[in-house]
């Protein structure tokens, strides 16, 4: 997998959570777990786009991790507005099941990758 393509769907992704915030907001009238996605859910792409620019192996690693967490606690907002009744498993299907490949496609890239420097002092 390629840098850009996670970051094209780390940024789509965020699009579609800033949508979610909207909804959230002017619709449902919900302030408080509107915010909690919206940062978590947008700063996954913004560690990515960091990492491209990373300083190090480490450094890029260490982007892409935070990426990591972020999208784990986005799956955890996800999570708690449907089980709070905001919305419905079906509802969030689809952007659950997107969420989930970033997670796949970044957790692939940080093994890949510290295979590779580590293996460089062994």
């Amino acid at each position: 997998m390629s840098d850009s393509l996670v970051l094209e769907k780390s940024e789509d992704f965020a699009l579609r959570i800033v949508r979610l915030y909207k909804n959230l907001v002017f619709e449902q009238k919900e302030f408080i777990l509107s915010k909690q996605i919206l940062r978590s859910g947008t700063s996954i792409g913004a560690n990515i786009s960091e990492g491209v620019y990373a300083q190090s192996k480490p450094d890029f690693i260490h982007k892409y991790s935070i990426a990591l967490k972020e999208a784990n606690e986005t799956k955890y907002w996800l999570n708690l507005l449907t089980r709070s009744g905001y919305f419905t498993d079906d509802q969030l299907k689809d952007l659950k099941n997107s969420l989930q490949e970033i997670i796949k496609i970044i957790s692939s890239i940080i093994i890949t990758t510290k295979q590779k420097t580590y293996r460089k002092y062994s």
